[in-house]
């Protein structure tokens, strides 16, 4: 019999440009997620970090701060996850495994990064490390110019998508003014995402400024429990129904990368293992580095057809009032992208939706939810569905 396992405490951290250490950031997420699980830390069986690092913090052994958070978490073991942008989902699938070996019954999850002490070209030189280095036209690009070859590519083969990007933009910094942990509490309209201006440059061409997730702090944290395990009342966890791992070829040249079928063989496993569609979807938090990232999963979703992501915009589907709302919580995009907490956040706040605990952005009655968070250019792709228990 397959154990079931279940989100049962959230933590959270403000994303932004904060003062706070890496240490400080991990520790508040921590007491925060136990906390809300109302699990005693001496019941912790076992800790996972998702954290990028690659050099941006002097903090290289980040899994043991974790244990600062409660004296009881001392001798728990601790170990730290790296997948480049899915750090975070890494550490989660880390502790559902931890789980299912029956080596742990409750599993707290942390992922953090510090991010914004370093330049703006010390961090995009950081992140350039998760792509190929093997080759030297590859390994001269950085994640800008990677997803904007990605958008030239998706306007050879279906149409110009920059209209589509600017709405994405548009819709996501949006839905982050209702977000009280978002990095980004700025209105952007379309007319600006859409138009190249001094205060909107051109990145890496076609890509905008506005095109472009943010450089973060921030820390977040949830709590697994197997089902037999120490948890709040029923109410107050989210089931694991599925969580799918799919890793692609790392050089972009042994794939077409337009086509995102690492993404899509995820997600397309996971709503099975769930034994749901896309049409039981209540929301989704996906990987909205960039643009054309959030555009070219609409379709790996299967929201739309290929080539036709811009209809689930033109439709209203993907807005907050709409069938299957995209990162109500600002995504990357406004939301904020600390690296190693990204896929965390995507899981605690799909946690905090589903337990009616979503403030702002709570999307009313919702019973199912996607996670997609992407390591790369589409390399690592994990999809989980999270289904609030109502027993």
């Amino acid at each position: 019999m397959t154990q079931e396992i279940y989100i049962t405490g959230s933590g959270h951290t403000r994303f932004g440009r904060l003062d706070a250490t890496l240490e400080t950031l991990i520790v508040e997420a921590a007491r925060e997620a136990l906390e809300e699980a109302q699990i005693p830390p001496a019941e912790i069986d076992a800790i996972i970090l998702g954290n990028f690092n690659s050099g941006l913090v002097p903090d290289g052994f980040a899994s043991s701060l974790i244990l600062q958070a409660h004296p009881d978490l001392r001798f728990t073991p601790a170990a730290r996850c790296e997948n480049a942008c899915a750090s975070g989902a890494a550490a989660i699938h880390a502790g559902l495994n931890a789980i299912r070996a029956g080596q742990a019954r409750n599993v707290l999850v942390v992922g953090a990064e510090k991010m914004t002490h370093r330049s703006t070209q010390e961090v995009t030189a950081a992140l350039a490390g998760a792509g190929y280095q093997n080759d030297p036209a590859e390994a001269a690009l950085s994640f800008p110019q990677v997803f904007a070859l990605a958008a030239d590519q998706y306007a050879e083969r279906y149409g110009d998508p920059l209209d589509a990007m600017a709405r994405i933009a548009a819709k996501n910094h949006e839905n982050a003014m209702k977000n009280l942990l978002a990095h980004m509490h700025k209105p952007l309209a379309y007319e600006v995402c859409r138009e190249v201006s001094e205060k909107n440059p051109l990145i890496a061409p076609p890509l905008r400024l506005s095109d472009c997730s943010l450089v973060t702090d921030g820390a977040a944290a949830i709590i697994l429990s197997a089902s037999d395990a120490h948890a709040a009342d029923a109410a107050a966890r989210v089931r694991i129904a599925a969580a799918e791992h799919v890793s692609d070829f790392l050089p972009m040249s042994r794939r077409d990368f337009v086509a995102f079928e690492g993404p899509e063989r995820a997600i397309r496993a996971a709503y099975d293992a769930a034994g749901i569609t896309v049409a039981d979807l209540d929301f989704a938090e996906v990987h909205d580095c960039f643009t054309p990232a959030e555009l070219l999963i609409y379709e790996a979703m299967g929201l739309t057809p290929k080539g036709q992501g811009a209809q689930a915009l033109e439709q209203g589907t993907v807005y907050a009032d709409g069938r299957t709302p995209v990162n109500l919580s600002g995504g990357l995009k406004a939301k904020g992208h600390p690296v190693g907490a990204t896929g965390v956040s995507m899981h605690a706040l799909g946690f905090r939706q589903l337990t009616a605990r979503a403030g702002g952005i709570q999307r009313a009655g919702a019973e199912w939810g996607l996670a997609f968070n992407m390591g790369g250019a589409a390399v690592a792709n994990y999809a989980t569905i999270l289904q609030a228990d109502r027993a």
